[in-house]
């Protein structure tokens, strides 16, 4: 249970990060919820594709440990 959990948190971070990183690609003045972050354009987009980075991660992460534990084929 812990393992789909997980898995649903990392693709919750892929798809909210992937989004705001497209949408601040096409319109720069649009910072979405990373409004309050300083830093300006250079700093929300790496946030963006650091919460990508992190979400695959434990996404793979935890679709590996179920397969292991004989949760997933």
């Amino acid at each position: 249970m812990k393992y789909d959990v997980l898995q649903i948190l990392g693709v919750a971070l892929i798809v909210l990060g992937g989004q705001g990183a497209i949408r601040q690609l096409v319109d720069r003045s649009n910072v979405g919820l990373l409004g309050w972050l300083p830093g300006g354009f250079a700093a929300s987009i790496t946030v963006y594709l650091v919460a990508v980075a992190i979400g695959a991660v434990v996404a793979g992460w935890a679709c590996g440990q179920a397969k292991a534990v004989g949760r997933r084929s």
